[in-house]
């Protein structure tokens, strides 16, 4: 049975189209969040890469990347087992495989125990225990803070936003077992990102979260000018670390070059966003974050010094 696309939010914030294929693959990446996982793949790669030398030993890489999407994926699963009777309350989310019936919620719970199990495992005996460590917090702030506070208060994006950090320093410490400065720089640009990205999604499927109960913006912001002002205030912010590593001596010129431009372009739809605070401007400050983060991470990668 053919099933319309429907538009769903992940749990960095990052808006996916949500695909329904024929069979239990289809529903399988749908319950994982398979494109979400994308971002977790590139975000590992990077932290991975940067810090690295000239050359990357890509056996521990694949172990990094493998046991840290498994690790994502345990979190996507879980919230969906947690979230189901929720999901049935809104169009773009009641045709996933439990609030649909097409799963039973044991194998979902079961499946997401057993991924979540193994991606921390795996990360344990192949890299290290601190990443083993950070896949662990991912799932538990994810699951046991972030999934229920949506309920309660606005507060939830920063929560999750802590969550979806995570991937890239389980990359760099892959490499190198500690929190050095390149650790915090990427857990910073992650961390601030998600916020106006997630803010515009937000803002614009604002009535959907209320008809389902989600407080994903603060409830006395009838205008946005709060939600708007936030979005800036992190884009700001995010402007500031992106431009730490060519300060600290990290990536050369080009880099500092291009996320000039990109941070310029992010603050213009960050502003607009705050003047109109309308569905093209929220709109265009989301396409600008999707834009905007793989050119940054990409100079990163290329221009480390």
């Amino acid at each position: 049975m053919n099933r319309a696309s429907q538009p769903v939010t992940g749990p960095l914030g990052l808006e996916t189209q949500e695909i329904a294929e024929q069979g239990i693959f289809g529903d399988l990446m749908i319950l994982t969040k398979a494109r979400l996982s994308l971002l977790v793949i590139i975000t590992t790669f990077v932290g991975f890469c940067t810090a690295s030398g000239a050359r990357l030993d890509w056996l521990l890489l694949c172990h990094a990347v493998l046991g840290t999407t498994l690790a994502a994926a345990s979190a996507a699963v879980l919230n969906q087992y947690l979230e189901a009777s929720v999901d049935r309350l809104m169009d773009r989310t009641r045709h996933r495989p439990l609030p649909s019936g097409r799963m039973k919620p044991q194998t979902a719970l079961v499946l997401g125990i057993g991924m979540g199990v193994l991606g921390i495992g795996w990360l344990w005996f192949t890299t290290n225990p601190l990443c083993a460590a950070l896949a662990f917090a991912t799932i538990v702030i994810y699951i046991a803070l972030y999934t229920p506070l949506k309920r309660r208060t606005s507060l939830c994006t920063i929560v999750g936003a802590v969550s979806g950090a995570i991937p890239p320093v389980i990359g760099w410490t892959a490499v190198r077992p500690s929190f050095d400065l390149g650790a915090w720089i990427l857990f910073g640009i992650l961390f601030t990102w998600q916020m106006p990205h997630f803010l515009a999604i937000a803002w614009r499927l604002r009535d959907e979260y209320a008809q389902a109960g989600f407080v994903m913006l603060r409830r006395d912001d009838v205008s946005g000018c709060a939600t708007a002002m936030e979005s800036l205030v992190y884009t700001l912010a995010l402007t500031a670390i992106t431009l730490v590593p060519y300060f600290a001596g990290m990536n050369h010129g080009l880099y500092l070059a291009g996320a000039v431009v990109l941070d310029g372009a992010m603050l213009w739809f960050a502003v607009r966003f705050l003047l109109e605070r309308t569905q093209p401007s929220a709109r265009g400050l989301f396409f600008a974050s999707i834009f905007y983060l793989p050119v940054l991470l990409g100079l990163m990668v290329f221009t480390k010094l």
